[in-house]
C-alpha cells in the first residue's frame, strides 16, 4: 500500500511540455550585442556625430549687427552676398598642384592692363596661402612695380630688374637667392621690367622661358604683364608658357575691336585654346560718356571668350599711380576677386 505522500505525486506526462517563445527582451539584447560588436565611431573619423553643425558667422549688415548685439545668441547665418563672397574666396584660395602662369595683354596701351595685373595680384596675395609672383615683361619700360609700390618707394630701392635677374639666373638655387631680385608689395612678389630704353626691348622668348622656369620652382601662381601688342620679342615665349590669358579692353568701339582682333589673332596663330578660355576684362578707366552703349560692347566680346568681367570706374585705378586694395571701391575689389577666381578656375 502506497504511502499518502507517494500517492500525491502526479504521474509523469507522456510528452514534454512545449518551450515558450523567447521574450522580446532577448531580441533587443541581440541587437545591442551586434551594435557593440560593430566598430564604434570616434572623434577623428566621425567628428560630425558628436558636434552640432553651426551656421557660419554673418559679417556686416543687419545680420552681423544682430549677431554682435546678442553675443552670438541669434545667428541668422550669412547673407546671400556674403555667401557669394565666401565662394569667391574659396575659389581663389584653392590648392594647386604645380605652377601656373596667366598672361595679361592688350593691343592698346592705357586701358587698364597693368592696373589689372596689380589689382588681381594683390587679391591673389590676400586670399591664397602661397604668395603669387608678377613679372613685368613689358618691352616699353613697364611700370608694374611702380603701380604696386608707388614710384617714390620704388626709386628708393635698389634698381633690380628682369635684366639683372637674367644675368645671374643660372646661379639662383633657392628662394632666398631669388628674393634679392624681387620687390614686395605685401605678399605680392614682383620682378621689375627693364627701364633703360636701349635694352628694354631686348628680352627674347628664350630668356623669358628661362625666367618662367625659375619662377615655376617657387611660385604656384604667376602673372605676366606683357606690354602692348602680341608680336614683340618675348611674346612667343610668354604665350607658349601661359595657362590662360587676360585680354584688357576699354569701353570704346576701338577698344572692343582690338580685343576681338587679339582673340582672332591668337586663334589663327596656333593658340585656339588660349583664345577660347581667355578672360576679357573691360576697365571703365576714363568714365566713358553715357552715349557709349556698354551693353553692346560687352555683347560684342562675350561670345568669343570664356568670361567677360567689367571693372567699374575708380579713381584708385584711373589716376595711373599706386594701386592699393584699401582705397578701391567695393565694386572694384569685387571685380578683381571675380577675375582672380576665374584665373584659378582655369588652372583646375
Amino acid at each position: 500500500m502506497l504511502s499518502p505522500s507517494r500517492a500525491a505525486v502526479p504521474a509523469a506526462p507522456d510528452t514534454a511540455p512545449s518551450v515558450p517563445p523567447m521574450p522580446v527582451r532577448s531580441s533587443r539584447s541581440g541587437s545591442r550585442a551586434a551594435a557593440l560588436a560593430a566598430p564604434a565611431p570616434d572623434f577623428i573619423s566621425s567628428p560630425g556625430l558628436f558636434v552640432r553643425e553651426q551656421k557660419p558667422r554673418p559679417v556686416g549688415g543687419f545680420r552681423g549687427a544682430l549677431y554682435n548685439m546678442t553675443g552670438g545668441g541669434l545667428n541668422l547665418g550669412p547673407s546671400a552676398r556674403q555667401r557669394e563672397e565666401d565662394e569667391l574666396a574659396r575659389r581663389i584660395s584653392r590648392q594647386l598642384q604645380g605652377s601656373y602662369n596667366t598672361a595679361v595683354l592688350s593691343l592698346k596701351g592705357g586701358i587698364g592692363k597693368t592696373s589689372t595685373t596689380v589689382g588681381v595680384g594683390l587679391t591673389l596675395a590676400e586670399y591664397r596661402g602661397d604668395p603669387p609672383c608678377a613679372i613685368d615683361a613689358n618691352p616699353d619700360s613697364g611700370d608694374l612695380v611702380e603701380r604696386a609700390l608707388g614710384e617714390g618707394i620704388y626709386q628708393q630701392q635698389s634698381p633690380r630688374t628682369i635684366t639683372d635677374l637674367l644675368r645671374n639666373v643660372d646661379s639662383i638655387d633657392s628662394l632666398t637667392a631669388l628674393a634679392r631680385y624681387m620687390h614686395h608689395a605685401g605678399r605680392l612678389h614682383l620682378i621689375a621690367g627693364e627701364q633703360d630704353p636701349e635694352v628694354s626691348d631686348s628680352l627674347t622668348a628664350e630668356e623669358y622661358l628661362r625666367i618662367r622656369k625659375l619662377i615655376s620652382g617657387y611660385y604656384s601662381v604667376a602673372l605676366t604683364d606683357c606690354g602692348t601688342g602680341v608680336t614683340h620679342n618675348a611674346m612667343s615665349g610668354i604665350l607658349q608658357s601661359a595657362d590662360n590669358l587676360i585680354i584688357a579692353a576699354g569701353y570704346a568701339v576701338s577698344g572692343a575691336k582690338r580685343a576681338r582682333s587679339t582673340l582672332h589673332w591668337l586663334a589663327s596663330h596656333g593658340y585656339e585654346e588660349l583664345a577660347r578660355n581667355a578672360i576679357v576684362v573691360i576697365t571703365d578707366k576714363d568714365e566713358v560718356s553715357s552715349r557709349v552703349d556698354k551693353d553692346a560692347i560687352e555683347d560684342h566680346l562675350s561670345g568669343i571668350c570664356r568670361q567677360l568681367i567689367a571693372v567699374p570706374h575708380d579713381r584708385g585705378v584711373a589716376d595711373g599711380d599706386l594701386v592699393t586694395l584699401d582705397v578701391l571701391r567695393p565694386e572694384t575689389r569685387r571685380a578683381y576677386k571675380e577675375i582672380a577666381a576665374a584665373i584659378v578656375d582655369g588652372y583646375a
